[in-house]
């Protein structure tokens, strides 16, 4: 079967690829492409590295697109469905023939070669070769900024643009302009036998059902659109032998049923879908409303913030048979969990179940070094047993960790299905690896546990357990893999010749830290707790002070606000108990300079931030920042980390740190900064500096030049020289950002606010009409406004806004809301009636259907 899917994880021996309606399936290291397989094997074969082997980390990213075959469907020991997939061209373009191509076409392709001119591309048609010339490509790596060059192995979009010697030879090209604009046309000759997905068609709607819809596309085929794929602000205005853009998503090979998508973000090849936002996984939302129930899958929801979101028939209810239909009805409200988030839907994933809601743990990223944990057995093996703590996530307890001896015969002690408490020795969620023990003097120690080198601090005490003893001493490990040395003459007051007659592999024992070089992973240990330590050993063993804790930039925390200042925040760490105190810069609130003065007027004492970066940790002095733009630079490692990384050309996100007369000073995350000349600050020209920038302000520079000797850094903030390519596409992220805060701060002002005082502010929103009064007009020419839902609140428009109406107090009139100035309380108003007509026009073309984030009316 043949299916557009979407990468949702890269490991170095797989990709994980989500799948239409909530599936998701996995592509072996070994089911890229043969050029790539290939140098595997060649690699396996020599025992070394290969220069031109890249990792699947170094050419892939989560939330690319990719054309991929089902190549087997095996079920797990726990029921569960595991679908192995391909993105092979051999196998994904089987259906095609050299005969067949023709100009137009979109395929996948992969590289297989790179040349002096260009590239080979393997599109998996025998008999063809295709060519990608560098020209045609040069864009397209800028944009990906994977490095100055292709990848054999790397996944390409290709668009046919040349068909030479009846298919033998095609050329390529996988601009990305090209990609998005090209469409399957009758033309193309496209058939069942290799119709694609992926190919976006123009179709016609046959049938509207509540399911889905029936529509024909390329004169002769026919497909389905159901529910989940139906675009969300159009679902309800579909009509029979209406034209519409489609994708297709999938293909069934002996059925032949092909499926396409209306969502906006598959209707432009090359395209990503939206992603959900960190912070959001695994959320509890108190109160979802039911927008549609279909009996025979489950029911979509609209979650607190307006995105829609699907629970199975499953997750409904505990049991089938505590199941209740009437209980999601449309406008029922319920209470779930963010479970999983479906790329190729667009959709969160949640679950109504009481034990999925409370549960402690969801995902491997909830749980951390030291967490005891509660979970199931679920299967005996040579290496140890595995359990079972949630759906989601199973761990491994090797077999010297079944218990404080050694078991010979484990399967005496545990059965399958048993309740066990176990404590984690290490967790790894990139490779989904969980470590536990079940030894009872390590899950019951209160002694504080021992994760990093870093923490092992000169008078620590701590249990680990023995994992060598020889004449020289024993070694002893810890958690994450931290090991330390007791030498012999340390291992008791009296001495002892054979340390491996009195100690055994797996025992639990305490010991002491004596000394510890943690660059160096070295660590002095021992077991006679009796000594005391030195006056400054004594110091370094109290409990951490705030300046002991040390943070890397780039790394994610949630914090509670302590204290509002006038420049900022002052707040503590929540994974460190409260006790590291740091700070968050009122610019460092927000990308947008008016959302950060709004978000510190609207945050209080008590309110958590999830999700805040470190942006420089000096020692007493911890910087925090929330400005999403920077925190994805680093995340994309799209960062410098010294002087030395910078080249010329270089796009860098950062921020305002001084705005002078002759320029602006921009700061980097981890330190670096340059100067924006007053001659390469605008496309307009610049008379003041300062209406131009303000300090803090988000920016994205271009490096023009760098001076080693001085270590100075010239840039350039020109909007013409600072896009990546995809413009469009940056603006639109960005004001999706923005209405997102938008969306909290009116969330914090509907809580925060005088009752309705914060009602009015929170309803109004750019592009509603009002029906308001006149309450006065001034000698300007401007006029003040009342009406039932803008009370407390000064509605004002200016003498342009007012447009060719003389207006009288006590007049009534309808007006269109432009801006809404939350710290004032101000809003502002236009009567001009190309506005107005404009907006019945596009009343008229939603007609009643409403989109999740439109508020509902406030007019009288």
């Amino acid at each position: 079967m043949l299916l557009l899917g979407c990468i949702k994880e890269v490991s170095d021996y797989e990709l994980v690829i989500s799948l239409p309606n909530g599936l998701s399936g996995f592509v072996p290291v070994t089911q890229i492409s043969d050029a790539y397989s290939k140098m595997l094997s060649k690699q396996v074969a020599q025992g070394e590295l290969l220069e031109d082997l890249n990792s699947l980390s170094d050419m892939y990213s989560p939330g690319t697109l990719v054309r991929c075959i089902v190549t087997s469907v095996e079920k797990s020991a726990d029921g569960r469905r595991s679908i192995k997939l391909s993105i092979d061209p051999k196998k994904v373009n089987k259906g095609l023939t050299a005969s067949a191509l023709v100009s137009g076409m979109l395929l996948s392709g992969i590289v297989s070669s790179v040349e002096d001119h260009g590239y080979l591309i393997d599109i998996g048609v025998s008999g063809t070769h295709a060519f990608l010339p560098r020209q045609k490509a040069q864009n397209y790596i800028k944009a990906v900024k994977r490095g100055p060059d292709m990848k054999i192995g790397q996944n390409l979009n290709c668009v046919i643009v040349e068909v030479k010697n009846e298919g033998r030879v095609v050329r390529l090209s996988v601009d990305r302009s090209d990609v998005a604009a090209s469409l399957a046309t009758e033309r193309q000759n496209w058939t069942l036998s290799n119709l694609l997905p992926g190919l976006v068609v123009k179709a016609r709607v046959q049938k509207v059902a509540p399911l889905g819809i029936k529509v024909s596309f390329l004169s002769s085929f026919t497909g389905i659109v159901d529910f989940m794929h139906m675009d969300p602000e159009k679902s309800m205005n579909y009509s029979p032998d209406q034209v519409i853009k489609a994708c297709i998503l999938s293909i069934h090979p002996t059925s032949k049923v092909v499926r396409l998508t209306l969502r906006q973000a598959f209707l432009h090849p090359g395209g990503s879908p939206n992603q959900l936002s960190n912070d959001r996984m695994g959320a509890v939302v108190e109160e979802s409303t039911v927008k549609a129930f279909y009996k025979q899958f489950g029911a979509v929801f609209e979650l607190d913030d307006g995105t829609l979101a699907f629970a199975r028939l499953k997750h409904l209810s505990k049991t089938r048979k505590s199941f209740k239909p009437g209980a999601f009805k449309t406008g029922c409200k319920h209470k779930c969990r963010i479970i999983d988030y479906s790329l190729m839907d667009e959709m969160c994933i949640v679950s109504l179940k009481y034990q999925i809601i409370e549960a402690r743990f969801l995902q491997y990223q909830d749980i951390h070094t030291g967490d005891v944990v509660q979970g199931k057995v679920f299967a005996l093996k040579p290496i140890g047993m595995q359990v079972k703590v949630t759906d989601g996530i199973k761990g491994l307890v090797p077999s010297m960790h079944l218990a404080d001896v050694i078991l010979k015969q484990p399967e005496k002690k545990y059965n399958i299905g048993d309740e066990v408490r176990c404590r984690v020795l290490e967790c790894s969620p990139a490779g989904k690896k969980l470590i536990l023990t079940l030894k009872k003097s390590l899950v019951q120690s209160k002694l504080p546990v021992l994760s990093s080198y870093e923490d092992a601090k000169p008078g620590l005490i701590t249990h680990g357990f023995v994992v060598c003893a020889r004449e020289f001493g024993c070694i002893v490990k810890f958690y994450n893999d931290v090991k330390g040395l007791v030498p012999k003459n340390e291992l008791s007051s009296e001495p002892i010749s054979c340390p491996d007659k009195v100690f055994h592999e797996g025992q639990v024992v305490k010991v002491m830290v004596l000394k510890c070089e943690p660059q160096q992973e070295r660590l002095l240990l021992s077991f006679r707790l009796s000594s005391k330590p030195a006056p400054e050993d004594k110091k370094e063993c109290t409990p951490k002070k705030k300046q002991e804790v040390k943070y890397q930039i780039g790394e994610m925390v949630d914090v509670k606000v302590l204290k509002k200042k006038d420049n900022g925040l002052e707040v503590s760490v929540l994974e460190d108990e409260g006790n590291v105190i740091a700070s968050i810069p009122t610019v460092h609130l927000s990308d947008f300079v008016a959302n950060c003065k709004l978000l510190w007027h609207c945050l209080q004492e008590g309110d958590v931030l999830p999700r805040v970066m470190c942006l420089h940790d000096k020692g007493e002095h911890i910087i925090l920042s929330r400005k999403s733009a920077v925190i994805s630079a680093v995340q994309e490692e799209q960062v410098v980390r010294s002087f030395s990384e910078i080249q010329p050309g270089m796009l860098l996100t950062g921020y305002v740190r001084n705005v002078m007369p002759f320029g602006v000073f921009v700061e980097f995350p981890y330190g670096v900064t340059g100067l924006a000349p007053k001659v390469s600050m605008s496309d307009k020209f610049v008379t003041d500096t300062k209406d131009h920038f303000v300090v803090g302000q988000t920016v994205i520079a271009k490096v023009m030049s760098t001076d080693e000797e001085k270590q100075r850094v010239l840039l350039n903030l020109k909007l013409s020289e600072c896009s990546s390519g995809d413009s469009a596409a940056e603006s639109f992220a960005l004001l999706n950002q923005y209405f997102k805060e938008m969306k909290e701060i009116r969330n914090l002002l509907r809580r925060r606010g005088e009752p309705s005082v914060a009602r009015g502010l929170c309803e109004l929103v750019p592009g509603k009409e009002l029906q308001l009064v006149v309450q006065d007009v001034k000698e300007d020419g401007s006029a003040l406004f009342s009406g039932s839902c803008v009370t407390g609140l000064t509605v004002t428009a200016t003498r342009y806004h007012l447009g060719d109406k003389n207006i009288v107090p006590g007049e009534k009139t309808k007006a269109l809301v432009l801006h809404v100035d939350a710290l004032t309380s101000k809003v502002y108003v236009s009567l001009r009636e190309e506005l107005l007509k404009q907006r019945a026009k596009l009343v008229c073309v939603r007609g009643s259907q409403r989109t999740p984030s439109t508020l509902p009316s406030c007019s009288t």
